[in-house]
């Protein structure tokens, strides 16, 4: 169970003006040659290695105004797929020929991936979710002691940890909310220090009612309990039609895979972008949206969920952007027939987001 004190900030979706605006430097703020001191005593940090070659220029998507960025982790190994969706089988594959070969390979494997996403909107510099970090204990041996290059690929994008203003978590699972923090020394301390981290009321309440195993305890200590600690966790209240928290950034109720989970609408003057979480974990559930998750917490409820999110998309120009889809990772909702398919709309290099003081 998650311990009761100290208590997130309860945010209301009605709240106005927004309580979500970029916070500038000010006094208390770790000077840069004191950041650069923590940074390199952080085993987590993962700096890359003297003579490597910079990193391409990280795919996105432009909304008008609204830039998202996608930020690769890691491509997750080829069992994740059988594990994670076990009525996946070769001949469901088979049966959904346009998953080959971006979202398969040609025995019928799934692609995975454990990517975040972060934009531009408005004044604001937003990541959603945070993947599942390095360095870090985990009963999973595909999440266990990672050491990527996240950070580095976050700020060659435009997103070093001070620049970030929001942080959203889709719903609190071990591969969404492991950059919620790093290590430092010793501890493990948020690795936004400006930011807010955002997330619903009900996933911190279901959490906070249920029995956990220690995996998942372990979690909640070295990823959520930091953050909540040092007063930067903020539980908003998500009514059925959606809460806007920002201009152009609004949270969408899409219960099943666990009971607060959401998808996160965002809105330019040009274009519109949804972004699953784990409500749709892959493309082979657009083809097939009955085939559920081994994780989901009610089965039921998510099938009814994603059934109702590819329904409202369908036909539209909105992207749909998956948090585990593997490249090209977005795409056009499209009915045929009963179900549904992606048309891909893969990201272009984007120009960095521009540093700011």
């Amino acid at each position: 169970m998650v311990p009761a004190s100290p208590t997130p900030r309860q945010i209301s979706p009605h709240q106005q003006p927004s309580p979500y605006r970029r916070t500038p430097p000010g006094p208390g703020r770790r000077a840069p040659e004191e950041r650069k001191t923590r940074e390199e005593r952080d085993v987590t940090a993962e700096p890359r290695p003297p003579g490597r070659p910079p990193l391409p220029p990280a795919p996105a998507w432009e909304l008008g105004g609204v830039t998202v960025h996608r930020i690769d982790e890691v491509a997750l190994p080829p069992q994740t797929g059988p594990w994670l969706l076990p009525s996946a089988t070769p001949e469901v594959i088979d049966q959904t020929p346009w998953l080959r070969p971006d979202f398969a390979d040609e025995s019928g494997v799934l692609r995975l991936s454990s990517h975040t996403f972060a934009c531009t909107i408005g004044d604001l510099r937003v990541l959603i979710d945070t993947g599942i970090g390095n360095g870090k204990t985990r009963a999973n041996p595909a999440w266990h002691g990672l050491r990527t290059d996240y950070l580095a690929r976050l700020e060659a994008a435009g997103f070093p940890p001070d620049a970030v203003d929001l942080v959203l978590l889709t719903h609190l699972h071990t591969d969404h909310v492991g950059w919620n923090t790093r290590a430092d020394g010793g501890d493990w301390r948020p690795t936004f220090p400006r930011a807010r981290y955002v997330a619903s009321r009900r996933e911190w309440d279901h959490w906070a009612a249920a029995e956990m195993d220690d995996a998942r305890r372990q979690m909640f200590r070295d990823s959520v309990h930091p953050v909540r600690d040092a007063g930067q966790l903020d539980l908003v209240d998500v009514p059925s039609a959606g809460a806007e928290i920002a201009p152009g950034i609004r949270l969408l109720p899409t219960p099943g895979h666990t009971p607060g989970h959401l998808a996160v609408e965002l809105r330019g003057r040009t274009g519109t972008a949804v972004i699953t979480g784990d409500c749709v974990h892959h493309p082979v559930q657009l083809g097939h949206p009955a085939l559920g998750s081994c994780v989901d917490t009610d089965p039921e409820q998510a099938v009814t969920t994603r059934r109702a999110l590819l329904a409202s998309l369908a036909g539209t120009d909105t992207l749909l952007l998956g948090t585990h889809f593997p490249p090209p990772t977005a795409g056009l909702v499209r009915a045929q027939g009963d179900t549904y398919r992606l048309i891909p709309v893969p990201g272009r290099p984007a120009p960095t987001a521009g540093t700011r003081t």
